[in-house]
């Protein structure tokens, strides 16, 4: 009897997860669109410096958003702070922009979720060492505690399973990826003819 209740559970699961990854990861871009995407484009907005090459030169509130206290260190003048540091505001800008955008169209969506989960680590440490303590006030949170509303452990940590299932499973049909893999496909099935 338990046998055939395990093999029908392992024929109708099996078939259903068939059926649904494909849904799964589209729906996974989806939410992550819905609950993050304008989260961190508005984060990077504020990082964008004035004018036409804002992006080239971030504002001072990016400084201050990144390396909180290397800013404090230098008494807030931010010419003290060399290339290194605006390497690093440009290129976490610009992740806030790109990331998400690739995840959302699906493409290379096993990259972009992998970046992502460094960028939301370094964005959690940041949080939590280097602006005065925050960690402190309550933001870490706890497992287990009944309390499901903690930035970091409860928040954080469905933010990185989502992207883990796009890092392992991938943009799914509604992708790029999947166009791209289909243009490549039938390239290598209908060769070009070689001229000589």
């Amino acid at each position: 009897m338990i046998r055939t209740l395990s093999s029908l559970h392992g024929m109708v699961f099996g078939a259903l997860e068939r059926l649904t990854v494909p849904v799964m990861t589209t729906l996974a871009r989806f939410l992550f669109a819905a609950v993050l995407l304008f989260y961190y484009w508005n984060s990077a907005l504020t990082k964008l410096g004035d004018g036409f090459l804002g992006f080239l030169f971030p504002s001072d509130g990016a400084y201050i958003q990144i390396f909180p206290k290397a800013v404090e260190a230098a008494g807030y003048d931010f010419s003290q702070l060399g290339t290194f540091h605006w390497l690093v505001v440009v290129a976490g800008t610009w992740a806030e922009f790109l990331l998400p955008l690739a995840i959302v169209i699906g493409l290379f969506t096993r990259l972009a979720a992998l970046g992502m989960i460094g960028f939301v680590v370094v964005q959690t440490l940041t949080d939590l060492f280097g602006h005065n303590g925050i960690a402190h006030e309550g933001t870490l949170g706890a497992w287990f505690d009944r309390m499901p509303d903690s930035i970091v452990l409860d928040q954080r940590a469905f933010w990185v399973f989502v992207l883990l299932y796009l890092v392992f499973r991938g943009g799914g049909p509604l992708s790029v990826d999947r166009l791209l893999r289909s243009g490549f496909s039938a390239r290598q099935a209908d060769p070009q003819p070689t001229q000589g």
